[in-house]
């Protein structure tokens, strides 16, 4: 069913378009109400096939490159506009599911680490948490933390999509600066936060340059991290300060919501006169 396919797709974290025949007259492939889900490379159901299920499948892909989620209506008159022998009409809502979400590498389960995983845990965010200890993790994670217990934690980062976030805190200084090391590497970190003092950054910064590292290159490095207007040194409190800091940041990466969202009304009421077949001036009390 359709619905089991939208859990699968959300529990996967993908992009996905929900096409719904809103409105029929005449022949036409499918009743009123079918729906079919339509991802970035497959789509799943029916709503009759044929050169309506193609246009249908065309605009909901054209919909998946959008940055954010919208709502769509389209009237396709059969036969004069597809050619499909049924003749009749139907009009198509498209809504799209565009998702959000970031990827966050957390390096370190100590103390820290687990209070900011529990606010991580309600915010759109994909968490890719590492340490070598496994007894240091929980035994129950959200669904959007995984967890990656490695022996050598700097090649985790190889696994990372661009753009992404990342979050160094371990219990070893050494293991800290290899971390950083490899990130600054791949030089195509969105943000890279690491725990400490300022003389702790001070002789990081003194190693970089011994490696030949520009200070334009390590000085993406927020160290200290998290939100300077954030005070305190608990767990919780630097978890905190950390979050903001990682919040304020995706929603500047977020694009502007537009003045108009959803279907413009008027759009809608043209619909509806050419689905009832209806001049437009006899749909003013619908």
């Amino acid at each position: 069913m359709w619905y089991e396919v939208i859990k699968q797709l959300e529990s996967e974290n993908q992009d996905y378009v929900l096409v719904t025949v809103l409105g029929t007259r005449g022949s036409t492939p499918r009743d009123c109400g079918t729906k079919m889900i339509v991802s970035r490379t497959k789509s799943y159901a029916t709503i009759g096939g044929g050169h309506l299920e193609f246009k249908a499948i065309e605009q909901a892909r054209k919909l998946l490159t959008e940055p954010q989620s919208q709502q769509k209506f389209e009237h396709f008159p059969l036969g004069a506009k597809l050619g499909q022998c049924c003749g009749g009409q139907a009009t198509i809502l498209f809504e799209s599911f565009i998702k959000t979400s970031i990827d966050i590498m957390l390096f370190g389960a100590g103390h820290v680490g687990k209070a900011l995983v529990s606010i991580l845990a309600g915010l759109p965010c994909r968490v890719h948490w590492v340490d070598s200890r496994e007894h240091e993790f929980p035994d129950n994670l959200a669904s959007n933390i995984s967890r990656i217990v490695s022996d050598s934690p700097s090649d985790e980062v190889r696994i990372m999509p661009e753009n992404a976030y990342y979050v160094i805190m371990t219990h070893n200084h050494p293991l800290d600066f290899a971390i950083s090391e490899a990130i600054l590497k791949r030089n195509d970190a969105h943000y890279i936060g690491l725990i400490g003092s300022k003389t702790k950054w001070k002789r990081f910064q003194m190693r970089f340059e011994h490696k030949g590292y520009t200070s334009e290159l390590y000085s993406s490095i927020r160290c200290p991290l998290g939100h300077s207007d954030v005070p305190g040194k608990l767990p919780s409190e630097v978890a905190v300060a950390v979050a903001g800091e990682i919040i304020s940041l995706y929603h500047q990466q977020q694009p502007n919501q537009p003045i108009q969202q959803g279907v413009d009304w008027k759009h809608l009421k043209r619909l509806t006169a050419n689905s009832m077949n209806l001049p437009l001036s006899e749909t003013q009390d619908l």
